[in-house]
């Protein structure tokens, strides 16, 4: 039989809970065997992957953070391993986008019936991430959330939370930036790098997003007040993004941000990413290769690697 092991993080979520039995009938049905790996504070997931001797299958059972966690493990190896994602956090974003349902048996089905695809992995500095890395007010929400909102509440644990915020100042920050080579300045109050069609909720925010095109979607957002913020969020749902006057839209495989001030604590595929630093630069790392459901597999890939 081949070997799956499975991270799991029990405290991700709000409802949705593994049954190991179930997931091990499964597994066998598809002749795996089973191995569990709980973990019990943050940066487990990271660890068990990089340690993980040799399996054929690693399973992430988590939020966003938790699969976060493994691919930054898992691009440490000489070795990567075949990742996969039970999407069973509280938003989770990216399993939404792989076409994942939050049905564990049913998403076991998806994925061990799917295909196998290369991912891009963008590294902030030295801090890997799937989907996004912003900056700006509200974004510290997904990990600033008290953990017992989001047990409580769910999703609506963010909005209340968020709702302390709404009183808040708009921060602004002065960078400047190097994009392929050509150099920009500005006042910008969000930053998102982003691989993703679907942000904090929203879908579609892009049209042309592919997950292994070696490519990166860049937005900066200069916005003076919270009535240009709805405003802005109102354009994104009906007009092209790169069609917005207060954004600045690039697609890209590198930047370097320079700010005149350490900025405040980016977020990282949910998590806080703390620093002290003024200068940021993306690098891509291709080497991931993830079992994802074919349902969305045709919209977000473009097979790059397989035919260059």
């Amino acid at each position: 039989m081949k070997k799956c092991i499975i991270i799991y993080n029990p405290e991700s979520g709000y409802k949705n809970k593994i049954k190991e039995e179930e997931c091990i009938k499964i597994l066998n049905n598809y002749n795996y065997e089973v191995e569990f790996m709980k973990t019990k504070k943050q940066g487990d997931a990271e660890e068990f992957v990089y340690n993980i001797k040799s399996a054929d299958l690693v399973i992430i059972a988590g939020g966003d953070g938790t699969l976060n966690e493994a691919i930054s493990g898992n691009i440490k190896r000489n070795n990567p391993l075949l990742l996969s994602h039970l999407p069973i956090g509280t938003v989770t974003d990216v399993g939404k986008l792989y076409g994942f349902t939050k049905n564990i048996n049913k998403d076991l089905d998806l994925l061990l019936n799917g295909d196998i695809k290369n991912i891009d992995v963008g590294i902030i500095n030295n801090k890997p991430f799937l989907y996004v890395a912003c900056l700006g007010n509200f974004t510290n929400i997904p990990y600033d959330t008290p953990r017992r909102l989001k047990k409580t509440f769910g999703k609506l644990g963010y909005f209340l939370y968020a709702f302390k915020s709404v009183f808040k100042s708009i921060k602004n920050y002065n960078i400047k930036y190097t994009i392929d080579n050509i150099e920009y300045n500005g006042k910008y109050s969000f930053i998102f790098i982003t691989n993703s069609t679907r942000i904090a909720g929203l879908n579609n925010i892009y049209n042309d997003v592919y997950l292994d095109d070696f490519k990166f979607e860049i937005a900066l957002c200069d916005v003076k007040n919270k009535r240009d913020i709805i405003k802005t969020f109102y354009l994104i749902r009906k007009k092209d993004i790169k069609n917005i006057p207060n954004i600045k839209y690039y697609k890209t495989d590198n930047i370097e941000i320079i700010f005149d001030k350490i900025p405040n604590s980016w977020c990282v595929d949910g998590e806080k990413y703390s620093h002290e630093n003024k200068v940021f630069t993306l690098k891509l790392d291709n080497r991931s290769k993830m079992l994802l459901p074919k349902k969305n597999t045709s919209k977000l890939f473009k097979d790059y690697y397989e035919n260059n």
